[in-house]
């Protein structure tokens, strides 16, 4: 048996598809794709799948990840790329297929890219109003918990060193953001706070064109 990570964007009509329903298309897509892979075990056997992240309703992804297990050692990375983009509706598409160099649950870091084009504002404006956000000394935004419903938490503790850069036409931004915190152990932290925070400060105005998560680690890794 041979664990594999699938790498897929996520885009167009396919961002308002929620984490359950995406669950459903990728075990149709499984499916219909006739891979020889593992089933769990038990009165309703299904395929083994795991996502590393929910991604948030609306929200671009370009590095989705998902596990599942092979029964072949061997394996073809070309031709479970084509089968599967074959069962998958077009905003979805698989891209590469790799070992997994960790277990989904073990990550906690993201690296986010944000890009803000001023639609209201000029860009100056925006750059400085991001920035202001980003040197607070508290980011406040209400989280939904498990267990307690709604919760304010400050996200700033968890967000890193952040690269923030004025271009031609955009303001763009990488943030290394931890989304994993132990003291928070009833919910995991998620881009959507960051957008909360940043469409709070702009007034809700609509400057942010595309958060995206490009890379992940482990919780020990800066």
């Amino acid at each position: 048996m041979k664990p594999v990570r699938i790498w897929f964007t996520k885009d167009n009509e396919c961002k308002y598809i929620s984490h359950l329903d995406l669950n459903r298309v990728v075990m149709r897509a499984l499916h219909k794709s006739k891979l020889n892979i593992w089933h769990t075990e038990g009165f309703n056997p299904h395929p083994f799948v795991t996502f590393a992240l929910p991604l948030s309703l609306g929200f671009k992804g370009v590095k989705e990840t998902m596990d599942i297990k092979l029964l072949d050692d061997d394996y073809n990375k070309e031709e479970i790329i084509s089968a599967l983009n074959n069962c998958l509706p077009s905003g979805i598409k698989v891209y590469d297929v790799t070992e997994p160099v960790m277990k989904a649950g073990k990550i906690a870091q993201a690296l986010f890219e944000i890009t803000l084009y001023p639609e209201t504002v000029d860009l100056d404006t925006l750059y400085n109003n991001f920035t202001e956000l980003l040197n607070q000394p508290e980011i406040l935004v209400m989280k939904k918990t498990k267990k307690k419903g709604l919760k304010e938490i400050d996200i700033k503790p968890h967000i890193l060193k952040v690269n923030v850069t004025k271009e031609d036409d955009c303001v763009k931004c990488n943030m290394p953001y931890f989304i994993k915190i132990e003291e928070f152990k009833d919910y995991n932290l998620c881009e959507n706070n960051i957008f909360t925070a940043i469409n709070i400060l702009l007034n809700n105005n609509d400057d942010i064109n595309e958060i995206k998560i490009t890379d992940f680690s482990k919780e020990n890794q800066n």
